[in-house]
């Protein structure tokens, strides 16, 4: 083992894994193969050509020479980390890499000393920065008096949407480029470099390859550990090759990118949403099916759901409501799985039914209306008058009731005598609804 202890030489300190790597026996070292298929180039960079081809973003930067600060937003294993380094290669500027998980206010500060007597000597510093976002207000706040003066070119890498995780300070100061996952055709090449490099076929079968690609969910560094661990299995390949069935049982699926607080969970609760609004029953049970896989609460999903039917469908079906209230009654008492099932078919009769946001609407514009007004009273007709002073000062006087009337409706004024008459309620027509808005259209004339 090697040890990390700091050791003194001169007037300079170095860890013991400097002098490892110095000595040329850390190539002799075991290397994993995502660390040995790193591009050396820009060009090699797969998945990515959005960014780095001749008229894109980087491409553009690189053509003029000026390369601003930028922050590389993308989820796991798509090259940010690569991406930087071999900028700071193609612009000849020194490498100086820190990860927000690790690193403080004194690391920052060093990191922008040793930056600024670079500069003195006429050499620029790309300063990267591993999941920027972990850094707090205050911190990320730091890196603009260096950003500015040109000190450093920032580079930071993020999985976290920048608008929610970043200073708008800083991101004013910053070009946020998006980075894709990988597709099947980026992460093909990856297995296609990894054979050349291992001087073998990676023993399984086209389906399996297929599956292997999935497994990996975008993900090309998970998808080179995925193959490392395909080549161990098979050993000396007496098992022949692996179908993918057998490859499934051996190896783990990449977790899907999901977190519970994060974007991600907002991400796909909006495309639950309008996948119901839209109708679309199929897109909606996926979405669903991919907030419980990625481990979101049932009860969370459940919630949203009863808050649609009320929302998005309300009186155009008032069972919507119905359904999914007892659906989450049946989840609470069956839990998980037997209890989603009955959350699925929420989600199916919300999906499929008629739709309609008038009520939605109306109590909106009933709350707005009610905070504009105040505190003004109902008219006195409609008032009780359990005493007779009250009678006198004509509570109830000229009330008709209702239901003396023909078809129960006597068409009085029930708001405040101050206030004009306002409409908040306007069905659309669809499904019950539709009754309803010809009786209003009656009674209105």
């Amino acid at each position: 083992m090697v040890s990390l202890c700091p050791v003194r030489c001169g007037s300079r300190t170095f860890l013991m894994s400097d002098l490892f790597v110095a000595s040329g026996l850390e190539t002799q070292a075991p290397h994993p193969l995502a660390d040995r298929l790193r591009p050396g180039t820009l060009a090699e960079v797969v998945g990515q050509d959005h960014l780095l081809g001749p008229d894109a973003a980087i491409g553009r930067m690189l053509a003029s020479g000026r390369l601003s600060s930028i922050i590389l937003w993308g989820p796991p294993g798509v090259g940010k980390t690569t991406i930087a380094r071999l900028l700071a290669a193609e612009t000849d500027l020194e490498f100086e890499a820190l990860s927000a998980v690790f690193s403080g206010v004194k690391d920052l500060r060093a990191a922008f000393d040793r930056a600024e007597a670079l500069r003195s000597t006429g050499r620029g510093t790309l300063l990267f920065v591993d999941e920027i976002h972990r850094f707090n207000r205050a911190q990320q706040d730091g890196f603009l008096p260096y950003v500015e003066k040109g000190v450093i070119t920032l580079v930071g890498a993020t999985t976290e949407n920048p608008s929610f995780e970043l200073n708008g300070a800083l991101l004013s100061r910053c070009q946020v480029l998006v980075l894709n996952r990988l597709d099947a055709a980026a992460l093909e090449t990856l297995l296609v470099r990894a054979e050349a490099e291992e001087g073998r076929m990676l023993p399984i079968d086209a389906r399996a390859r297929s599956a292997l690609i999935d497994m990996a969910d975008g993900d090309g560094r998970y998808l080179l550990n995925l193959a490392e661990q395909t080549w161990t299995l098979a050993g000396d390949s007496a098992r022949g090759k692996l179908d993918a069935e057998a490859l499934a049982e051996a190896l783990q699926k990449r977790a899907p990118a999901y977190d519970k607080d994060r974007e991600e969970h907002y991400n796909l609760i909006s495309a639950l949403h309008k996948s119901i609004r839209g109708s679309d029953p199929d897109a909606a049970l996926y979405w669903f099916a991919r907030m419980l896989e990625g481990g979101e609460d049932p009860l969370y999903l459940a919630r949203r759901l009863i808050r649609m039917a009320s929302e998005d469908i309300g009186l155009a079906d008032p069972t919507a409501l119905m359904i999914t209230s007892e659906a989450t009654r049946v989840y609470e008492r069956l839990g998980t799985p037997e209890g989603e099932l009955a959350l699925a078919q929420a989600v199916i009769h919300l999906a499929t039914a008629p739709k309609s946001n008038a009520a939605y609407l109306a109590y909106k514009a009933a709350r707005h209306a009610a905070r504009e007004t105040g505190s003004l009273m109902p008219p006195r007709h409609i008032l009780n008058a359990p005493t007779s002073m009250m009678k006198a000062q004509g509570y109830g006087k000229g009330y008709a009731y209702d239901h003396d009337t023909e078809e129960g409706f006597s068409g009085q004024n029930y708001f405040p005598d101050e206030m004009t008459r306002e409409r908040f309620y306007a069905p659309r027509g669809e499904g019950r609804e539709a009754p309803i808005a010809e009786r209003l259209k009656r009674w209105a004339v």
